[in-house]
């Protein structure tokens, strides 16, 4: 098979579009929701100041929390450069509110492999089943959520908290939408109105016009290298949600008694700002790096999920390769056009909190960001390459027909 022609690329925008008029909306929708929130908290330039030690009185971390309540439409929020990843953020969440004999639900199947010695699936002599916090999980069915299940698990068991993930991770399951989520929160909220609905929202925000929060979870956790960072954010994560249950997590994060009172920002509050400001554009752009791969490589004779065509849930698509050796050239292929390390080889390896063995493209400026051009995927069948980002739709493109071209050679 030769290097693929620019005659096929232009056919291949020319089908897609409708679609990007569609995100073009979205996009705008987006952009007004930030816009307002930060108009309303009258951000100026003195909120980009920092704070070192304790972090006291810091007027810039306090309106980046209030701006990302009212995105969310939410009581409270905690956004914090601590955080060191969303797994940091979800784990600060169970630990906060969950206490011995507490039981745990996950009704979208196992959580992302990094959770497993968090809920103590893996051994841990730090994982919430060292402290007698009790987990079950019910699988998904025909990739939506096993509501017959759910309902008669609630009139049986009595469940503290109830995690749901939104987006696919390591799987070949569809990511959950908006629709779905609304009406799985309405079921378990009239059996078992006392228990707490926490979703993991990760690659997930401003995709939508709608966020979880908005269609009843009680708290909505996400990481600032995904999609809300904008690709400028240096690190940190997101928890959204009712009052007493951030303060809980903030609690949890920082000490009893101090909260969010405390936590310095050592300078990261305008790339905070700066990059929630920028995320919808970069969203959308990442969407379009979506539907226009998707599109290509089902072109091309490989199955995707999702379709170009079909509803948009999360940035991420998977590429299924069925073969070890595709999959590995792909990745190189996407890393060799990389802005950053593009001259180095990703080879699959061990990485903390896998069982298999991952290979990683990620030539970032913010180590591990997923919003950033990023592929990767486990050396396991049917070897799916897990593609998200970019920041640019052209760069995405440019970097994508260079590693179909290199799984042509």
């Amino acid at each position: 098979m030769k290097n693929i022609s620019l005659e096929l690329i232009n056919d291949i925008e020319k089908k897609i579009e409708n679609e990007f008029k569609n995100i073009n909306k979205i996009e705008e929708e987006n952009s007004i929701k930030v816009l307002n929130a930060f108009l309303k908290n009258k951000v100026s330039t003195s909120h980009f100041s920092s704070t070192t030690g304790y972090g006291y009185n810091d007027e810039g971390r306090e309106i980046i929390e209030k701006i990302y309540s009212d995105i969310f439409k939410t009581e409270d929020a905690l956004v914090r450069n601590q955080f060191i990843s969303g797994t940091h953020a979800l784990s600060t969440c169970l630990f906060a509110i969950l206490r011995p004999n507490d039981l745990m639900l996950s009704i979208t199947g196992k959580p992302y492999d990094t959770l497993d010695e968090v809920i103590g699936l893996k051994e841990n002599p730090s994982s919430l089943k060292s402290f007698n916090i009790n987990y079950d999980q019910i699988d998904l069915k025909n990739n939506d959520f096993d509501y017959e299940k759910i309902k008669t698990y609630l009139k049986c068991e009595n469940v503290k908290l109830i995690e749901i993930q939104r987006s696919k991770g390591y799987s070949t399951r569809e990511s959950i939408s908006i629709k779905k989520l609304e009406k799985v929160i309405k079921i378990i909220k009239e059996i078992s109105p006392k228990t707490i609905i926490m979703v993991d929202n990760c690659y997930c925000e401003f995709v939508s016009l709608k966020e979880p929060s908005e269609v009843g979870a009680d708290l909505t956790v996400g990481s600032l290298i995904k999609n809300l960072g904008g690709g400028i954010a240096p690190n940190g994560a997101y928890i959204v949600g009712k009052k007493d249950l951030i303060t809980l997590c903030a609690e949890r994060l920082n000490v009893a008694g101090e909260a969010k009172d405390v936590g310095p920002t050592l300078g990261a509050n305008k790339a905070i700002l700066q990059g929630l400001y920028y995320a919808p554009f970069v969203v959308a752009n990442s969407l379009k790096t979506v539907v226009f791969t998707s599109c290509l490589m089902e072109n091309l004779g490989y199955n995707v999920s999702p379709k170009y065509n079909e509803e948009k849930v999360d940035i991420v698509l998977n590429i299924i390769f069925n073969d070890e050796k595709k999959l590995i050239k792909f990745i190189q292929g996407i890393q060799s056009y990389s802005p950053i390390d593009s001259s180095f080889m990703p080879i699959p390896d061990d990485m903390p909190g896998y069982d298999d063995k991952i290979i990683m493209a990620s030539g970032s400026f913010i180590q591990g960001s997923s919003i950033e051009l990023s592929c990767d995927g486990p050396l396991r069948p049917p070897y799916i390459a897990y593609m998200q980002g970019s920041i640019s739709y052209y760069y995405a493109k440019f970097a994508v027909i260079n590693a179909i071209n290199k799984l042509n050679e």
